[in-house]
């Protein structure tokens, strides 16, 4: 097999590529609206509670109302989509658990299909957020519960992509969808996930946004208004028990798919969004909690959450009162909406740069037969997509970032590092720039 020898002197080669901008993206990304982020929440806070055992049947208050207020808002958008768009309701009827279920509810999750163009292509990523909010008690449904940052900013995030989008016509589908049940032990998610599970959908990057617009720690009062996290399992839950014993002995503790979609939102949301720092944390979710990815995570989809860097308990599952004249609650006046556009602009990036962007590599493999400090990658054509090339990443095994990338049109390279001392990956890139995630090479048999 014939191999491309790339000299370590010039580890770049391409490199400018990926720091190039699709200008449909860029159009994509500028027209996020503050305005409209801030219509979104404050026509959810105008509710009165969203909290999943509340009224289904109510037109102005409760989770059914809301419901049908986001999938309102999604079929005003479908009409932008040449038809491409369903929306439609995913409902199921829910027993009581004897925990926080303690009626029968029927469960329901606004959904936008936006159907990819290209109809051999059957890659799907999701953009999601919870409809559902609370206050102090987790089963008080009655109570005023505006629920604005959580997760009104996440659902504000979700249509506003609606909008924006509804008029591509990328290769891929995208999916927007308003999970409820999320603090009843995220129901509604383990509902679309189960069912995307058992229909063998090819869901390959879930971007879950729980609470992305205020920037404010609560007990210090410090204020991050640059730093999204992004949350990010590094074990796949899904094939812990069969994957285990090949993770340890490759090393690749840090490479799940999950990881390598966190890494792609990173360098695709701050290449496009200005004034914006993805920080990666290692860890499915915030320390012993859980969000609706996790649903997505456990059926082994690459899921991520996205959040605020600090994360505000005084506006957070609070009553909404006034103690020692500190203001509780999850009111819609502590969003910042700037910070918040930034958010839902990276999530627009990401899911476009995906969706328009060759599926894949195939078969990626590294050649181990002789012992060598170089090492020799081989991969085969993308299933879908009309990739310009490929760019070879290779990183120090401590770089939380790949750190080198080498362009070739070829579909093998040899590389003078060795694999005891880097992580290599492969993907592929159109002639716009745009990059699949990347793929870890198994071993060449």
């Amino acid at each position: 097999m014939k191999y491309t020898l790339l000299a370590l002197l010039i580890p770049f080669v391409g490199f400018s590529q990926t720091r190039s901008k699709d200008d449909e993206i860029k159009k994509y990304v500028s027209e996020v609206r503050s305005d409209s982020l801030k219509s979104y929440i404050n026509t959810l806070v105008g509710f009165h509670t969203r909290h999943t055992l509340s009224s289904v049947d109510g037109k102005d208050q409760g989770i059914g109302a809301a419901r049908n207020w986001v999938l309102g808002k999604f079929r005003d958008y479908a009409k932008n989509s040449g038809g491409r768009m369903e929306v439609y309701i995913q409902q199921e009827d829910i027993q009581p658990d004897g925990k926080r279920i303690d009626k029968a509810v029927n469960l329901g999750n606004p959904v936008a299909f936006l159907k990819g163009t290209d109809p051999n292509d059957q890659r799907i990523f999701l953009i999601s957020a919870h409809l559902d909010s609370r206050v102090t008690d987790v089963m008080n449904r009655v109570s005023f519960a505006p629920g604005a940052n959580d997760d009104g900013s996440g659902v504000s995030a979700v249509i506003e992509s609606a909008r924006i989008l509804s008029r591509s016509s990328f290769p891929a589908s995208v999916i927007f969808v308003a999970f409820s049940g999320e603090e009843q032990s995220l129901l509604g998610s383990k509902l679309f996930a189960d069912k995307a599970k058992k229909e063998n959908w090819q869901i390959e990057a879930v971007l879950n946004n729980d609470m992305i617009g205020n920037p404010e720690a609560g007990e210090t009062g410090e204020v991050n208004t640059r730093t999204l996290r992004v949350f990010s399992e590094g074990l796949s839950y899904a094939e812990l028990d069969k994957k285990a014993m090949n993770i340890r002995n490759l090393g690749l503790e840090n490479d799940s798919e999950s990881r390598q979609l966190a890494r792609y939102i990173k360098e695709i949301a701050e290449k496009y969004v200005k004034g914006l720092d993805i920080k990666m944390i290692y860890r499915n979710d915030r320390f012993l909690r859980g969000g609706d990815h996790s649903s997505f995570v456990n059926q082994g989809f690459p899921s991520v959450r996205l959040t605020e860097y600090y994360e505000n308990y005084d506006h957070q599952h609070q009553d909404i009162r006034v103690e020692n004249n500190k203001q509780y609650g999850d009111l819609p006046e502590f969003i910042d909406y700037n910070y918040l556009k930034k958010n839902v602009a990276a999530n627009i990036a990401v899911l476009a740069s995906l969706a328009k962007a060759p599926s894949k590599p195939e078969r990626v493999e590294m050649k181990v037969k002789e012992l060598t400090n170089s090492t020799s990658l081989q991969w085969e054509k993308p299933k879908s997509g009309m990739p310009a090339g490929y760019f070879v990443l290779a990183r120090e095994t401590d770089s939380p970032v790949w750190q080198k990338k080498i362009f070739t049109k070829e579909r093998s390279i040899k590389i003078p590092l060795s694999k005891d001392n880097y992580i290599f990956a492969v993907q592929a890139v159109d002639k716009s720039g745009n990059l699949s995630v990347a793929v870890i090479p198994g071993i060449a048999k």
